[in-house]
C-alpha cells in the first residue's frame, strides 16, 4: 500500500509530503521538478536533453526507512527524494516493465534508482546503508525504483497497489 506521497517543484534532493499527488501519462508528477517527457535530472540533461524520461515517478519501500532509522538516522518520508513511499511490496524484486495500478493511475517500472553522493549530503553516512555489495562483488542498489506513468490518476496515502507482472521473460531491474 501507499504510505506517503511527496513532491517538490524545485530541483532539491528531498521532497515534501502532501495529501495527494496527480500523475500525468508520459510526464510524471504534476508540479514536480522531475516531471517531463524527456530527462529532467540535471546531470542527465547535461549529457543528452533529448533522452526519454525513464525516471518520472520514484518509489521507495518504507521498510528501508525503518531499517536506516533503527541505525540512528532520521529519515522521514520524502527525505530520499521519493514521490511514493510504499509498504509490503518488494519493489526491488520486481522485473522491468511491471505495472503498478494505484487507484486510476498505472505506473510502469523502468529500473532501479542509482543512489549518489546527494544521499550523504542529505544525511551523512546514509549512502553506505542504501548501496552495498553482494557476495560476488556486484553493487546492490536499495534506494527504490523508477517508473513512468502509463495512465494518469491521483495517488494518496492508504491507496492499495496492484502488481501486474509482465508476460514473457522477467528481466531483472538495472539502474536507469
Amino acid at each position: 500500500m501507499v504510505v506517503s506521497v511527496s513532491i517538490d517543484g524545485e530541483h532539491r534532493f528531498s521532497k515534501a509530503p502532501v495529501d495527494r499527488i496527480h500523475v500525468r501519462e508520459g510526464i510524471g508528477v504534476d508540479g514536480d521538478a522531475h516531471a517531463g517527457a524527456t530527462v529532467q535530472h540535471r546531470s542527465r540533461v547535461k549529457r543528452d536533453p533529448s533522452q526519454p524520461n525513464l525516471r518520472q515517478v520514484h518509489l521507495i519501500h518504507a521498510e528501508l526507512l525503518d531499517e536506516v532509522n533503527e541505525l540512528v538516522h532520521d529519515v522521514r518520508p520524502g527525505t530520499l527524494g521519493e514521490n511514493v513511499l510504499t509498504r509490503g511490496l518488494d519493489l526491488l524484486g520486481l522485473p522491468r516493465d511491471t505495472r503498478l495500478r494505484i487507484g486510476d493511475a498505472v505506473l510502469r517500472v523502468t529500473g532501479l534508482r542509482n543512489p549518489c553522493q546527494q544521499i550523504d549530503d542529505a544525511r551523512p553516512g546514509l549512502l553506505r546503508l542504501v548501496v552495498g555489495r553482494a557476495s560476488d562483488g556486484t553493487i546492490v542498489r536499495r534506494c527504490g525504483v523508477m517508473t513512468v506513468v502509463e495512465r494518469s490518476g491521483d495517488i494518496s496515502p492508504g491507496d492499495a497497489i496492484v502488481v501486474d507482472l509482465p508476460t514473457g521473460e522477467q528481466v531483472p531491474l538495472e539502474p536507469v
